[in-house]
């Protein structure tokens, strides 16, 4: 192996240089991290990349779906299968979720560092712990690393962590159908050392690559009579167009390695929630005749945007209440608002100010000054930062007018599939469905906050459910175990329900709902959240007495006897200066059981909306392999298809991947949650989207 690194050394150095890498140009390894041929580096893809692929290295097929939720974290689902060749069913298969965490970033004399486990959460056939550094040098990237488990079983010294805690010295069976977990991070008697580099050519998208690993193979050896290969590996990787990759590695002279890699960056999706349409002008004189009902005629009729109270004229401000569409950014169609305010207002009126409502919840009122808005409009010498830095937003305790009632149905569909690449047993399991949405107010005018009824239809379309009940028995008590049945129905009611709402304050909001919560359970119960405007926290509480939905009944409509009692604390975090939501709720989930659950979600400035998470409870689920875990976790994918013409505003795609049927970490899918209804009217939407406000 030293004589191969040489003289790739050597060759690299005789060709002409080629630009640095740049973010972007990394591929993944066997199993789905960037790296090499079969060890980790502590690259990263570009936040919002997802990708999709399919290696094989005897005595395994990996395929993976991986998400970078942020910037320093990436997190992917991976089945593993015992198979030595691509068309032949596998013996077993080996899932698990894996992620890559980084600790520093590259400088100019030291290197990037990352953090990452395989099989994190999952079988412990795969599992293994790794910190890895990575440094580039003019076209070489080169990598090296400690390892644990899976990583580390050539045992090149003593597990130096035992030296803080006896924990980290005990004996790590790969072979155990214990699922593995936190508690299995980091131990085993001894660790391995690796190391490589790669090589990017003058030609684009090709590289080479070449590492040494410390996996020895050890429970292959010993269960599957393995002939192990050499430790060293050389390959290369090859991108013959944009978002997709191939590599073709030789492990020793026996073994070789093949991959496939589609990529994508969820940012660069073409599509939106939305629609949009050219705006209105600005007039370039001011009107000495100002018409209030004339600002919410053109409003809607020019931009589909609805405004009350804008007869309210106060000294020199011009006010209007918004109604937004939460399919569109607030301050977009504030922007909107804003330029009929101005086209129709007295000429004396030197502010507009706008308070925007959401479902009946209220906004924090924006009040913008008119003369930059002629500036940037009619003169073209503004910008969105010049309005900003003359615009207040203030709490309000303004109610929206009771006559107000919204005429317009809000429809949407949802394309949804959820997919398990997490079984054990039965390999990937998926459904999918179309969903038909319609949410529409009916508040009567003597009820104080507004009331909202929605149904949401359910085509089942296709779906392999029924290999559940191959391999493992139904609850006698089902909470989730029983979803093959609330397929069987092609058509059925997913979602019927009332839902009243109310700002008791400026960020103050509570709701309750009642009705078909969810596929399958309907019930009563409510939320509260404190959210205080311009701040980066959140708190609520949610309690909800549900019973459980009858899949044999017509259209699902009917109930069973089993009820229970369920609810959480809720708590959320913006991190500063991204898009990034980390939450964290604790309480008890649908089948008694007691837990957290902890999330990490991305939003787009498209629409779409990337999560992950977690959840571990007292109650543990089983197996037919006699394995146990109390972990639930997942990742989901939505990105919006409304801008396409013909299909409703708001629509979706949706792709969830997480274990199907199980029975513990079970959280009810509540409809319309208060985080998710006051996000558009949140400081951070607000800022994040201020660059829209004169489109």
């Amino acid at each position: 192996m030293k004589i191969l690194l040489s003289i790739l050394c050597c060759a690299a150095w005789l060709v002409p240089e080629p630009a640095l890498a740049q973010e972007g140009a990394f591929s993944p390894n066997a199993t789905g991290m960037l790296g090499l041929n079969t060890v980790p580096s502590a690259r990263m893809d570009e936040p919002g990349t997802a990708r999709i692929g399919v290696a094989t290295l005897d005595p395994y097929i990996h395929g993976f779906i991986g998400f970078q939720i942020a910037e320093p974290l990436y997190v992917s689902l991976r089945q593993s299968s015992e198979s030595s060749d691509l068309f032949d069913d596998p013996a077993r298969l080996y899932p698990g979720m894996d992620f890559k965490l980084r600790l520093l970033e590259e400088g100019a004399y030291h290197p990037a560092i990352a953090i990452g486990a395989q099989s994190a959460l999952g079988h412990k056939r795969m599992a293994g712990e790794y910190v890895t550094a990575t440094k580039s040098y003019k076209n070489f990237d080169l990598t090296g690393g400690i390892g644990w488990g899976r990583f580390g079983s050539a045992g090149h010294i003593s597990n130096p962590l035992k030296a803080l805690h006896s924990h980290f010295g005990q004996r790590r069976n790969q072979n155990s159908e214990t699922p593995n977990d936190i508690h299995d991070w980091f131990t085993g008697e001894n660790i391995g050392f690796f190391a490589g580099l790669e090589y990017f050519t003058p030609i684009k998208g090709l590289s080479f690559k070449a590492d040494w690993g410390a996996d020895r193979n050890t429970v292959e050896r010993s269960t599957l009579n393995f002939s192990e290969a050499a430790p060293w590996s050389i390959g290369a990787n090859f991108a013959p167009i944009d978002g997709m990759d191939i590599s073709l590695a030789m492990q020793g002279t026996d073994k070789i390695m093949a991959r496939l890699n589609l990529q994508g960056n969820i940012n660069n999706w073409p599509l939106r929630t939305y629609e949009d349409s050219k705006p209105v002008p600005l007039k370039p004189a001011r009107t000495d005749i100002a018409n209030s009902t004339d600002i919410a005629i053109d409003a809607y009729n020019h931009d589909h945007i609805k405004l009350q109270d804008t007869g309210y004229f106060e000294g020199t401000q011009t006010r209007a209440k918004l109604i937004i569409n939460p399919d569109k950014p607030a301050i977009h169609q504030a922007g909107r608002a804003a330029r009929h305010m101005a086209n129709n207002s007295p000429k004396t009126h030197e502010a507009l100010r706008i308070t925007p409502y959401h479902m009946g919840l209220r906004g924090p009122s924006i009040t913008m000054m008119r003369r930059d808005f002629e500036t940037a409009l009619i003169y073209n010498q503004g910008s969105p930062e010049e309005v900003w830095r003359n615009t207040t937003i203030e709490p309000t305790n303004e109610n929206l007018p009771k006559r107000f009632r919204d005429p317009q149905w809000d429809f949407k569909l949802t394309l949804n599939t959820d997919i398990s690449l997490s079984e054990e047993d039965t390999g990937v399991i998926y459904r999918t469905a179309l969903l038909f949405e319609e949410t529409k107010e009916v508040t009567p005018n003597i009820l104080p906050g507004n009331l909202y009824a929605s149904a949401r239809l359910r085509l089942n379309l296709k779906d392999n459910l029924h290999r559940l009940q191959d391999f493992r028995p139904r609850s006698s008590l089902p909470v989730r175990s029983d979803i093959d049945l609330f397929t069987d129905q092609t058509f059925a009611i997913d979602r019927a329900y009332f839902k009243w709402l109310k700002t008791i304050r400026p960020d103050l909001h509570l709701s309750l709902s009642s009705g078909y919560l969810e596929e399958q359970y309907g019930g009563v119960g409510g939320e509260i959240l404190y959210r205080p405007f311009g701040k980066t926290f959140a708190l609520g509480a949610e309690a909800w007495g549900v019973l459980k939905r009858d899949p044999a009944a017509a259209l699902n409509a009917g109930y069973t006897s089993n009820g229970q009692i369920t609810g959480h604390i809720n708590g959320f975090y913006e991190v500063p200066n991204t898009n990034l939501t980390a939450s964290l709720s604790a309480g008890r989930y649908l089948a008694g059981d007691i837990g957290a659950t902890a999330a990490l979600e991305k939003r787009f400035d498209n629409g779409a909306q990337l999560k992950g998470f977690v959840t571990t409870t007292n109650q543990a689920d089983f197996d037919i392999f006699g394995s146990s875990t109390h972990l639930y976790s997942g990742l989901s994918l939505s990105v919006p298809i409304g801008s396409v013409k013909y299909i409703p505003e708001g629509s979706m795609i949706e792709t969830n991947l997480h274990p199907l049927g199980r029975e513990t970490g079970q959280k009810l899918d509540t409809p319309m949650p208060l985080y998710e209804v006051t996000e558009p009217l949140s400081y951070r939407s607000i800022t994040r989207h201020w660059n829209a406000l004169l489109d």
